[in-house]
């Protein structure tokens, strides 16, 4: 990623795009004093009721003046529509719905404006630099837009490609950028003041993550150096196709890539009408999706349906009938390596439905603060995966919404008080994630991710079998080494007792200290063989003689506790 955008909110830079930036301010303004009326102010006073018999109308009308507001004015508000129409994980139909249609419902700019400014850009009109451009755009998105286009006869000889799409930033894009991240930056610093908001996230520093991230997206250079890096990493991927970049046309403002346009991954009836079934397709998404963050590290931060396309194989192709064609490169992630492994660790422990696991692998990531409580997040993640675990999307519909009541009267406080930290980038990593699900569930509503997330977490312990056999073999060292240790320093103690003006010789202290000794020494003794026998239960499928090696050994330490036992009686 490029180095950090400088935080701190600033004004309008263009006096022409002032009322822009007061149009962005006063939606905000009016509909967080509106959240504050009805879901703080009014439960407050006793009239909790009303506010949820109005809740679905509201959340309606809220939809529809952001969805007329994102079209009208463009720019980084469609990119925040766009994220709100993703999250159909976790927000109501209500919100969804309204917003989903900001995919593809941005106005194109008329192509006079697009050829000059491509014009300028390539150093020559465009009919003397491709073979053809076609005016009419096939994607109009709010920081770009792309039109068909063939090289000419020199440039197809030297790339070996012919048909490409020609993709040309918006003119004026970016001093309309900075106008809605000066507002961004000023609604972020009021929810820095709401104490409910700023215990739970540094809205300021997301915002600045948010438009590090939106300025690198209007660079094509820098989107160019991504897509050549997303199709080295899945170079060896037979279900996995990136297009070419045609370097000699494109600049800071103008992309050329390898025409790869096919079916969009959420058209299901055209999916269908090609012999391939959409619920096919929704686990190996995820497959790749959970292979970028988890894997390689570099993923693609913008998978909505309109950035994926289904490519159907001719016969005998072998494999798959078809792979998945990703395009946009403009907004990806990176995922440092200790980060990485704290992901796969929480992959694991989701997939286990193990609560405990999970929250120290949040933990180890750096997502929870030092002061948060543990424990309580570790019975509410406990209760969550033993009454919702494995279900799916549809599934989830299903229940009797009193459940979800229930457990968020439970455990909604504890959550709602825990001070988590968002470490950088993490908001790229939500966005994918929850993008992801959002598809996957459109191409198939029984979608259950923890179909997905099992196979793939299991494959990821196999992967790091070896060190998890390091961790217990070095746990059951560490431990061996303090129950060798014990015995010894509590000499040691007994003598400097001794020694002092204090002398200890109460009978009872005594046999304490040497039920302590031996306690502790049957408790070193059983976590040498707990740590032995799981180390064997893990390894053995796939390594039977070792397995078979650890589980034996196990015995001698268990022996051990069992008669320090029966000698202390």
């Amino acid at each position: 990623m490029a180095s950090t955008v400088q935080s701190g909110a600033k004004p309008p830079p263009l006096r022409e795009h002032r009322g822009r930036y007061r149009r962005i301010l006063r939606f905000a303004a009016w509909n967080l004093a509106t959240t504050w009326w009805y879901e703080l102010f009014l439960p407050r006073i006793g009239l909790g009721g009303l506010s949820a018999r109005t809740r679905s109308r509201r959340m309606r009308r809220f939809a529809r003046r952001f969805h007329d507001l994102a079209v009208e004015l463009g720019g980084l508000m469609i990119k925040v529509g766009q994220f709100l129409s993703s999250r159909l994980d976790v927000l109501p139909p209500e919100i969804t719905k309204e917003l989903e249609g900001l995919q593809d419902e941005v106005p194109p700019v008329g192509f006079p404006a697009i050829s000059a400014l491509a014009a300028q850009e390539l150093g020559a009109p465009l009919d003397r630099v491709f073979a053809s451009v076609d005016p009419a755009p096939i994607a109009a998105a709010s920081l770009g837009q792309a039109h068909r286009a063939r090289l000419d006869s020199r440039d197809a000889e030297d790339t070996g490609l012919d048909a490409v799409v020609l993709k040309v930033q918006r003119p004026g894009i970016g001093a309309i950028v900075d106008v809605d991240l000066a507002a961004l930056r000023k609604v972020a610093g009021w929810l820095s003041h709401i104490r409910l908001v700023s215990r739970r996230a540094d809205m300021p520093a997301l915002v600045e993550e948010f438009a590090q991230t939106s300025l690198l997206e209007i660079d094509y250079l820098n989107e160019a150096v991504n897509a050549e890096r997303f199709a080295a990493d899945f170079a060896g991927d037979a279900r996995v196709e990136v297009p070419g970049v045609v370097w000699e046309r494109t600049t800071r403002r103008v992309l050329t890539l390898e025409d790869v346009t096919a079916i969009k991954i959420t058209d299901v009836q055209a999916l269908r009408a090609a012999g391939i079934d959409p619920a096919d397709v929704a686990p190996v998404f995820a497959s790749i999706m959970f292979d970028q963050l988890f894997t390689t590290g570099f993923f693609h931060a913008d998978p909505h349906p309109g950035n994926i396309f289904v490519t159907p194989l001719p016969p005998g192709a072998g494999g798959l009938p078809w792979k998945l064609t990703f395009i946009d490169f403009g907004m990806m992630g990176e995922v440092t390596a200790s980060t990485r492994s704290g992901l796969r660790r929480l992959l694991i422990a989701a997939a286990a439905r193990d609560g405990k696991g999970l929250v120290a692998a949040i933990d180890d990531v750096g997502v929870l603060m030092p002061s948060a409580d543990s424990m309580a997040l570790e019975r509410a993640m406990t209760q969550l995966f033993a009454r919702f675990g494995g279900m799916g999307f549809a599934e989830l519909r299903e229940v009797d919404p009193r459940e979800f009541r229930d457990f968020a009267v439970e455990f909604g406080d504890v959550v709602r008080s825990l001070p988590f930290q968002l470490p950088e980038n993490f908001l790229l990593i939500i966005r994918a994630m929850s993008l992801t699900s959002g598809v996957c569930s459109a191409l198939d509503e029984r979608f259950n991710l923890w179909d997905s997330v099992e196979p793939y977490a299991a494959q990821l312990l196999r992967n790091e079998r070896g060190n998890v056999v390091q961790d217990v073999a070095r746990q059951a060292i560490d431990a061996a080494g303090v129950a060798l240790r014990l015995p010894g320093r509590l000499d040691a103690l007994a003598a400097r007792l001794e020694e002092g003006s204090l002398q200890v010789s109460d009978p009872g202290l005594e046999r304490q200290a040497a039920r302590l000794d031996r306690a502790v020494r049957r408790s070193a003794s059983t976590v040498v063989f707990g740590a032995l026998l799981l180390a064997g239960a893990i390894v053995r499928p796939d390594d039977p003689p070792l397995g078979n090696v650890l589980m034996t050994a196990s015995a001698v330490p268990l022996l051990h506790a069992l008669w320090v036992g029966r000698r202390g009686r």
